[in-house]
Formats: structure tokens, sequence, C-alpha cells
């Protein structure tokens, strides 16, 4: 049985995106779906756009095998109440599959369910999360991780992804494809790709160096070294590169490296120009060392992505 938990002021589509999801593969497999809301107190729970879902308490958690946390707006409160932090961890001990989609993230992270393990959230809130705790190997630019028993995802729609991924992983393949394509999906993204926010907006939305990002965005193609880089901003590269690891969370040429990867993947995914040509116009030089970067982020070569678009 499947566990979504809700609380006031959560955000509807986490809960009801992979509800549908369930929804969908169980009427493909010909299995009866069993699922159940829950929350901390039973009855109708209040979500952030005003329209309310009916809830179980957790005494209704015996069968559950897998558990969805959602986020919201009122992640807040469930992050802070030991009830519910003590159900999820009860929960997890019992080997029950447990997962958050968007900021339900910081519920895992307070049960201390993600201490040493690959996990993501909404890219909105990856400062905060990573300051918070610094346990978790945090992936900023994925769409889910999965991490031994415990899932994570980013935001709001990524939940989807996150079931699909589940319902793949319970039913196979097929029954995960029939499930995309009835909620008529154009492809279902897989948990190695981006959270497609550029890496721009989601490191320094209003930073110092956001135009120094802006620029080197627009000139992959240059060496952009951390001395071409502090030289631009005005700054000695020793101090360049502390302050902007301080402002961004990242090392200058981890930044520009994504940013690469980011516009390499747009080019790959909707032309049909050569592996080589992109390489080099994206700054990466040798396809090879593009491929890298690629499996690095994505999982997956290049050309597995741009077949993966055509497909799509």
């Amino acid at each position: 049985m499947i566990g979504v938990l809700i609380f006031p002021d959560f955000q509807l589509l986490d809960a009801a995106g992979p509800i549908s999801v369930f929804e969908i593969a169980a009427r493909a497999s010909g299995k009866p779906l069993a699922l159940r809301v829950l929350a901390l107190n039973a009855g109708a729970v209040r979500s952030s756009s005003g329209v309310e879902m009916m809830a179980r308490d957790f005494k209704s958690a015996n069968a559950i095998t897998t558990l969805i946390v959602a986020g919201g707006a009122g992640v807040s409160a469930p992050s802070r109440c030991p009830a519910t932090i003590a159900f999820v961890q009860r929960l997890a001990r019992r080997g029950v599959r447990i997962a958050s989609v968007c900021s339900g993230a910081y519920v895992l992270a307070e049960a201390g369910l993600l201490d040493g393990r690959r996990a993501t959230t909404h890219w909105g809130r990856t400062r905060d999360f990573v300051a918070r705790y610094p346990k978790i190997k945090f992936e900023p630019d994925q769409i889910f991780t999965h991490d031994g028993n415990v899932w994570t995802s980013a935001g709001i729609s990524a939940g989807i992804d996150l079931a699909l991924a589940m319902v793949t992983e319970d039913h196979g393949e097929e029954i995960a494809q029939a499930a995309a394509r009835q909620l008529v999906l154009y492809h279902r993204r897989s948990g190695g790709q981006s959270q497609f926010s550029s890496l721009l907006e989601l490191k320094t939305p209003n930073g110092r160096f956001g135009a120094l990002l802006s620029w080197a965005r627009e000139n992959l193609d240059a060496r952009l070294t951390v001395e071409d880089l502090a030289d631009r901003a005005g700054m000695s590269a020793r101090h360049f590169a502390r302050a902007f690891a301080a402002e961004t969370g990242t090392t200058p040429s981890k930044a520009i490296e994504r940013l690469r990867i980011e516009v390499a993947r747009e080019r790959v995914q909707s032309s049909r120009e050569a592996i080589e040509l992109v390489a080099e116009a994206t700054g990466f030089r040798d396809p090879e060392r593009m491929r890298r970067a690629f499996i690095r982020a994505f999982g997956q070569p290049p050309q597995a992505l741009r077949r993966a678009a055509r497909a799509g």
C-alpha cells in the first residue's frame, strides 16, 4: 500500500501528481489501487491553494510499504513536529520505501534519513537546504534521486517523475510507459536529467556574480579559467575563488562546466548538429571530455540523450 503524507498548506500537485500516476499504473496493470492519504490529524487538510484533501491519521499506516511525503509552503510545521518525525522514522525502521516530493525533503532530513545519502529538492531551496543539512550529499541538478530505500524529488511536477520511476521498479517499464502515455507526457524524464532551471537562476538569482555568469554563458567557447573570470570580475584569482564559492555554493570551474553541460544538452537534444561541433562550441573542445561530463551529470552520453529526445 502507498501512503501520501500531507499537512496544512501542502502543495496540492505534490500529492495529486504521484496519486494520479499510481492510479493510472494500477489500471494499466489490472491491479486494484492500494493508496491512503495520511496526516497527523484525520479529516480535511487544506492545501496552499485552498483545495482540501481527506486524510486518515497515522494509525492507518500499518499496511503501508511506500510513503511519499509532500512538500509545500507549510512544510516547516511537519519538519518540526515530533510526532510526524517519529512516524517517518518508525516506517523507515520497518523497511518501508520512503520518498519526498519537493520540500518534503525537509521532513526526511529532520528524520535523519538523508544523512550520508544523495538527495535533492526544489532548486529554489538549494542554499537553505545545503546550509541546514551539511551531511547530505546534495545533488541540485537532479529530477529525483534514489539512494537505497530513500527517494527524493525536485520541485512539484518532479513528483510525477519519481512516481513513474517507482512504477517502473514495481511493475516494469511497460506499465510505466503506459502510465506516461495516459498522462500525455511529452517524454518521461530520467532521474539523471537537470531540473531545467538555468544554473544561473538556481545559484545566484540576484547575486553579485550573476552578470559574470550571464556573460560566461554567452562565451562558453572561450577558455573561462578561474584567472579569466577573476580578471573580468576585477578581483585576484584567489579572492575571486573564495568569494565565488561562498556566494554560489560551488567552485568557478564546476559552475562553468555546469553551464557548458546545460547549453550542450539543449543543442544535443534540439538539433542534428554533430557532437564534435557541440563540444567545440560549448568549450569542451574534446568530445570525449563532453561525454564524461554528460555521464557525470545525466548518467548517459550525449548520443543517448539525443536518441531519447527524438523518441519522445
